[in-house]
Parts: C-alpha cells; structure tokens; sequence
C-alpha cells in the first residue's frame, strides 16, 4: 500500500524500518475502511475539532446579551489568557490576523489599550484581581516585545492576577526572539514573574521546510533557543506540523528522530490545515485553491502522523493530553487541561482571543481598528460569540474532553444535567463497534485507533449546523457523521 504514495520517490522511503512500514500500512488500511464507511471526507478533507462550533461558525452578537444571567464559578476560579497579536513574518500556515511591525509606537499602543481591556473586563466581572487556575500568554508572537515592552506587559498583566491558586504559568514563543543578549533577557524576565513553561513554535527543523513556511528562525536557531530555555530552568513543549508541502517522509523521519532527543518535556504535532479555522485565509489555503497536486497526499499525512508515533513511542514518549507526546504524566498544559477537560471558565484578553464561561463563547475582534475602539469607548472588543442551547451543552461538554482525554460521565452529568448514558447512545455504540471508543461505568474515552482520527471521532457528535464539510461530501455507510 505504501509505495501507492505520490510525491515521495523510493529514496525518502529507505529510513523506513521493516516493522514501520507494517504498522503504517495497518494504519493507512484502517484509513480506507473509515473513510469507505462514510467516517472521513472523501477528498481528505481536515478541520480540527478544537471548539464547539468551529470558530468561525460563532454569529454576530453584542455584549450585554452574552453577559446576561452569567454568574462566576463557585470557587472564584479562572484560567487566563492574554493575547500578543505582533510578528517578524506571516507564517503561511498562520489563520490568525496578526501584524507585522516593530513598531515600538504600535506595540506601545496595543500594550496600553489591553491594560485597559482588562480593567473593564474585570469591572464587568465584580472583581479586583482574577483568581486563576492556570496561564497562558500567546500570540502571535508574545515575546516579539522589546525587554522593556515585555516588562512592562508583564508588570501590569500579573498586577491583576491573583496566583494563589495558579497550577501553571505558560508563555508561547517563537525560537528567535529567545537568541542572543535580548533573548536571555526576554527568558530571565519570564521566569521572574513567575513563568515555568514555554511552548517553542519549531515547527520543523528541515531549512528548507522552514524556508516554505516563512518562519524567522532556521533549525540551528530552534535548537539553540530549546538549550537557552533549557538552561534558564523552563519546563519546555516544542511543536512541529506535519502534511507541509515540501516536506517528505524522510525529512520528517529526521525532524522527530532529532526531536526525541531534545529532551523536551512535551512535543506536540500539528497536522496542516488547509481549511482556515481563523479569521484570516493562510497562504496555504490560496496556493491549495491553485495548485493541490503540490501538497502531499491524505496517505502521505497519515504516514507522516503514523511514523511520528512510533519514533516517539520508542524514545519513550506517549500520548498525554490530545497531540501532545510526554514522558512524564504531569507534563502537560494545564491551560488546555482547564479549557478542553475540566471545562473550566476561562477568561481571554487581546483581539481575536475568546472567553469560554461555562455555557457561553465569547470571541474579541479581529479587527485592530475596531478593538481600539470600542476600548476607547470603555467596552469590550466583542463582536461574536453565543450563549449555548441544551443541545449545544450536551455536545460541547461531550467533544472537547473526548478530543483531549476523557469523558468522566459523574462530571459530565454535572454540567450538563444528564446523563452520558440517557444521550448520543447509537452514535457510541457504532463508534465502538468499529473500536474507535472504549466505555465503561466512569469514562468514555477514544481507542487507540480513535485517537489517530480524534477530530473525526468528535465531529460524529458535532449538530449538522455545525458540522464542516455537507453530508455529500461523505461516503454512505454506517459511520456517515450526518447519521443519528
């Protein structure tokens, strides 16, 4: 099955052990029998089930009707995010509107408008600090701050959060702005304030992949970030995509080999998405509308998802939260934990950053004029967002754990009002019968083989509103997304 593959001559194949060809072939099988049976987009279509509904699915909404009846936690308790909308480059895999400048003034500008978001935030909420359970400061690209800037976001951010009960700290960056004099400067001040984990975007450590995703850095420099950050004491998660025109088998082969030898705490895989789930068309989405025969094939994706797998598998890295690969249990996002499994509130400032509060999304604009503006005024930059039907509940609280972990069904019926075992009872018993969930007593949670097409396993439960490709787009057969 494997030497069907197009794109990939016989030489990126030879890297291939014996026992990984197997495996891959079983995978890339199991692939055509899900995909015959009306489970996967017959063009291999991909949209990552990360919220419910997709982000761009959220309608038009003002902030009084998504604040109306809203009440805070019991325990008080918030995970926070901050949003740094700043980059050197447009990466062409980015679906996010960022802006490209080192303007001081700009950032300057930006630094003192999300000041202020964040006192009106917090006065809409009745508080005078936000209590959190866990952090995270992303972007863009957050550190592509000054030293000064970044002190100063630093300063008046963690001024309002109360850590008392905080399990983590998280920053995203990007590999060069963490070199040379200022990058050792922008990794002490993070961990004085109480920073303990980075996310590096690495993405790939092929010069020449990095090169086709315009990234700021080359591989030399992501290895020399990943031993700064190392030495300045940091917990650290790395990321890489995997599907990227360009890239081949081999190449990925030694991308992940050289990962698991890094010594990260966590190396988290993202597959290319061609379909934007932001608000704004990558690059990759105009050039696949051009060319699709330059992009690698669905098996080619698989088998780059496959083989990463089983390299990290064998360097003692496993599965922990959803993508995300750790030696070690407790290493993982506690951000993510709160949001996709605990369903916690979550609070997020900046444009384009949303707040999730228990049955309502919140989504700040992506707009930079407008955001200022409605700041200006003394209001959130809101333009999107929906408070939640039952229906809604009940799927949302059943897709974003399962994506990510598990489905404990005490708490499930704690949020929702219902029980796991009285709702979506067909749809589980034909996952199971094609041993893509596993359940007992407790917890529903996916296989092994679920896992590899989690996104696809969640958008079995997705409403057909929501749902990203229309039921044409599928197979007839008995795992058809639009069924029961």
């Amino acid at each position: 099955m494997i030497t069907r593959m197009h794109n990939q001559s016989y030489s990126n194949r030879r890297k291939m052990r014996p026992e990984w060809v197997k495996s891959v072939n079983e995978r890339l099988k199991d692939f055509k029998e899900l995909q015959s049976q009306g489970f996967i987009a017959l063009g291999g279509q991909f949209y990552p089930a990360v919220h419910y509904p997709g982000i761009t699915m959220y309608p038009p909404v003002g902030e009084e009707t998504l604040f109306k009846g809203y009440s805070r936690p019991s325990d008080q308790l918030f995970s926070v995010y901050a949003h740094i909308p700043f980059c050197a480059k447009y990466c062409s895999f980015c679906h996010y509107p960022v802006k490209i400048t080192n303007s001081s003034v700009e950032k300057d500008y930006y630094l003192d408008t999300l000041n202020k978001e964040m006192d009106i935030y917090i006065k809409r909420l009745g508080l005078k600090t936000i209590k959190a359970s866990s952090i995270l400061v992303g972007g863009g690209t957050p550190t592509y701050l000054t030293p000064t800037q970044l002190k100063r976001f630093l300063d008046f951010f963690t001024s309002r959060i109360n850590f008392t009960n905080h399990s983590q700290f998280s920053y995203d960056v990007d590999p060069a702005t963490l070199l040379g004099k200022e990058g050792r400067e922008r990794l002490k001040l993070m961990k004085s304030y109480g920073v303990g984990r980075l996310t590096i975007g690495v993405q790939s450590l092929d010069d020449r992949v990095l090169k086709k995703m315009n990234r700021p850095h080359n591989a030399k420099e992501a290895l020399c970030a990943i031993e700064e950050a190392k030495k300045a004491g940091f917990k650290l998660n790395i990321e890489f995509i995997y599907g990227f025109p360009g890239q081949t088998i081999e190449s990925w082969i030694d991308t992940i080999k050289k990962a698991a030898t890094l010594e990260a705490d966590e190396i988290q895989l993202y597959r290319i998405k061609i379909i934007p789930y932001g608000d704004y068309k990558s690059t990759m989405t105009r050039l696949f509308s051009q060319k699709p025969r330059g992009f690698n094939s669905i098996e080619e994706i698989i088998t780059m998802k496959q083989l990463a797998i089983l390299i990290l598998s064998k360097n003692g890295y496993h599965e922990n939260l959803g993508r995300v690969f750790t030696k070690e249990t407790e290493d993982f996002s506690r951000y993510a934990d709160d949001q996709c499994c605990k369903l916690s509130d979550q609070i997020g400032f900046g444009l384009t950053a949303f707040s999730s509060l228990r049955d309502r999304f919140i989504l700040n604009t992506q707009d930079f004029k407008l955001y200022y503006s409605l700041i200006k005024q003394g209001k959130l930059p809101i333009n999107r967002g929906l408070v939640r039907s039952k229906d809604d509940q009940l799927r949302w609280a059943l897709i974003l754990p399962l994506k990510n972990r598990e489905v404990y069904k005490p708490y499930y019926q704690k949020i929702t009002g219902v029980s796991l075992n009285d709702v979506f009872r067909k749809k589980i018993k034909t996952l199971k019968s094609f041993n893509l969930l596993r359940e007992d007593d407790k917890v529903l949670a996916l296989t092994s083989l679920g896992r590899f097409f989690a996104d696809e396993v969640c958008q079995q439960f997705y409403h057909p509103k929501y749902m990203p490709f229309p039921a044409t787009a599928y197979a007839r057969g008995k795992l058809h997304p639009y069924n029961d």
